[in-house]
């Protein structure tokens, strides 16, 4: 990868509808090479998708929760539910295995805090967890999703 795929990953990053044409009057390349490139990083798996960014409380999601969760289950079967539970739940944003006190971590948007409670009720019934804690957003200060390259 040279500074044209970084410069190309980094116009898309901000803007992923950028067309070819686009792309090639921003780097200095043709239209050609900047779809060569592109297919390239698709290929290789640096460029996983591309995507809309949606304004969550815009959408009515004006709840973001960090839920934290300790088990005491550990078997890959355990694990096979949990992962499926999560997955049929379209508000957790993010699911991540961590080190530590805490065993996952779950990003959640919710309308409020009933529809969190709905959320959190759900996934308690399916699954035995020694713990869940959830820490609630009070404001955002910043996002990103750019990667610094």
């Amino acid at each position: 990868m040279d500074t044209t795929d970084r410069r190309i990953l980094d116009l898309l990053q901000s803007d992923a509808s950028l067309s070819m044409n686009e792309l090639a009057d921003r780097t200095s390349l043709s239209k050609t090479a900047v779809w060569r490139r592109v297919r390239t990083l698709e290929r290789q798996g640096i460029i996983k998708r591309r995507v809309t960014l949606l304004d969550a409380e815009a959408l009515g999601f004006s709840l973001t929760v960090f839920a934290l969760i300790r088990t005491n289950q550990h078997s890959d079967q355990w694990f096979a539910t949990f992962k499926r539970a999560v997955e049929s739940v379209p508000e957790i944003l993010e699911f991540h295995r961590t080190s530590g006190d805490i065993d996952y971590l779950l990003k959640v948007v919710a309308r409020d805090m009933r529809h969190y409670d709905d959320i959190y009720m759900r996934l308690i019934r399916e699954l035995d967890f020694a713990d869940i804690s959830s820490t609630f957003v009070m404001e955002t200060f910043s996002t990103r999703t750019e990667l610094p390259i």
